[in-house]
């Protein structure tokens, strides 16, 4: 105890001066791995012209038909991942491993495995592989509760940036359930100030007990590298990705039938709520769970399973907890009144079937793979706006690429014809015409192209 000027007392023993995570990272370390995937990457050379800065002649120049040969670039990438099964289960990233045709995995003492990809889930940024280590047990990191984490813990990282070798930081928890930032659909992460850099993704955050409380997904940098802003997603997320990956490698989310939105400031006191957490119901599905459990558009989802709900993002994060067929018990306000539902986790369903079909001709939707909206679909790619029609699944090439179409877009109209299902869309597209008038729906804006045929 310090008096006056009394001076600490000088420490007299190796115990006294001693203060290492060593026993923590000895204990860790080996469940950590370094992850080495292979691409190939498809480019195409662009033909040079002496109009390049013609504006009118640079619109074709710059056109994927107009382009030279199309070359075959391999391409590598690094990251991290961690050991979850004695038996050679390790999860990741999906960006780290996203599109590879080989995946290697070097372990701490130099070994090295080709992995196999069990599930790949780009929605929450996680896959999981496997490596077949002919029956031998390796060290495995124990899943903590995440939801136990609290801001001030003390953490550590450990993953391979830049290519280094194993490298370990420390620093704390930061903040929680952050979830206006990541390349996920269910962004709900821990962050921290322990350095990440490049290569850490996939790679581990344990707290003080050698426990994985996340996956290291990415950073917040202007520059590439550490400004003490990374995120983790929380191991809870990762072990129903786990169990996804054991039971089959499909992933079931639970459906509710409800769209949710933030509560802004300017609604709290029309809401009789005292702050904006929560998620507002925006729209409840005919037939659904929470239309049978009497949800109705207006409540707010203050809490789910006695875990608090800020958002709808953390909605849909605490959802993607649950297991198809789990009780789920939603606490509510409406008008002022605060009380409990109970629901059941159900498959959301996919009622018209989605009908997946790329469109070719010469159209202006050529390239694109749209479907029908049915919940299942709109469960997988977000709230469209809309409970019915036709969504663009995915852009692959050709005009629509050209114009920009994106996925996620419904297409509301085409020439003045209302647009209801893939049948009737292709049907509109067989007609000949010189012109196309285009309505699309993107983020709650409508949007109108008129095209040349």
């Amino acid at each position: 105890m310090l008096t006056g000027n009394a001076i600490a007392d000088v420490p007299t023993s190796l115990q006294q001066m001693q203060l290492s995570f060593a026993p923590l990272v000895k204990k860790a370390g080996p469940a950590v791995v370094n992850i080495y995937a292979k691409r190939v990457v498809q480019e195409q050379t662009r033909i040079v012209s002496p109009f390049l800065n013609d504006p009118f002649f640079n619109q074709f120049f710059n056109a994927p038909e107009f382009g030279g040969p199309v070359r075959q670039r391999l391409e590598k990438s690094l990251g991290s991942g961690v050991i979850v099964g004695e038996n050679g289960t390790i999860a990741t990233n999906h960006h780290v491993i996203k599109d590879a045709t080989d995946i290697s995995v070097v372990l701490s003492d130099g070994r090295e495995y080709t992995a196999q990809k069990l599930l790949d889930d780009p929605r929450t940024d996680l896959a999981i592989l496997k490596i077949d280590v002919k029956g031998e047990k390796l060290p495995v990191l124990e899943l903590a509760d995440s939801d136990a984490v609290q801001v001030g813990d003390m953490v550590l990282a450990i993953g391979n940036p830049f290519g280094v070798g194993q490298t370990v930081t420390h620093g704390i928890v930061s903040g929680l359930a952050r979830t206006d930032v990541g390349v996920s659909d269910y962004s709900f992460f821990i962050q921290t100030d322990a350095a990440i850099n490049p290569g850490n993704s996939g790679g581990a955050l344990i707290d003080m007990q050698g426990r994985l409380i996340g996956i290291n997904s990415e950073i917040y940098s202007t520059s590439g590298g550490s400004v003490g802003i990374g995120f983790a997603i929380p191991a809870n997320m990762v072990k129903t990705i786990i169990e996804a990956a054991q039971h089959g490698g499909t992933i079931h989310r639970a459906w509710t039938g409800m769209v949710g939105q933030p509560v802004t400031p300017d609604m709290v006191e029309s809401l009789k709520l005292k702050n904006t957490q929560g998620s507002l119901t925006a729209r409840v599905a005919k037939d659904s769970p929470a239309d049978k459990a009497g949800i109705k558009p207006g409540d707010v989802i203050l809490a789910i399973n006695g875990k608090d709900v800020q958002d709808p993002i953390a909605l849909k994060f605490r959802l993607a907890e649950v297991s198809i067929g789990s009780p789920i018990t939603l606490h509510i306000s409406r008008d002022g009144k605060v009380f409990d539902v109970t629901m059941t986790a159900a498959v959301a369903p996919e009622n018209p079937p989605r009908e997946e079909t790329l469109v070719k001709g010469a159209n202006p939707l050529a390239g694109a793979v749209i479907a029908n909206i049915s919940p299942a679909v709109t469960e997988e790619m977000g709230n469209l706006g809309s409970d019915a029609g036709v969504v663009i699944y995915k852009v692959q090439n050709g005009t629509a690429a050209s114009l920009g179409l994106q996925r996620g877009d419904v297409i509301v109209s085409l020439n003045n014809n209302k647009i209801n299902s893939v049948g009737q869309l292709l049907k509109t597209l067989h007609e000949r015409t010189q012109q196309w008038q285009l309505q699309l729906r993107r983020s709650g804006q409508v949007i109108t192209l008129n095209i040349s045929g």
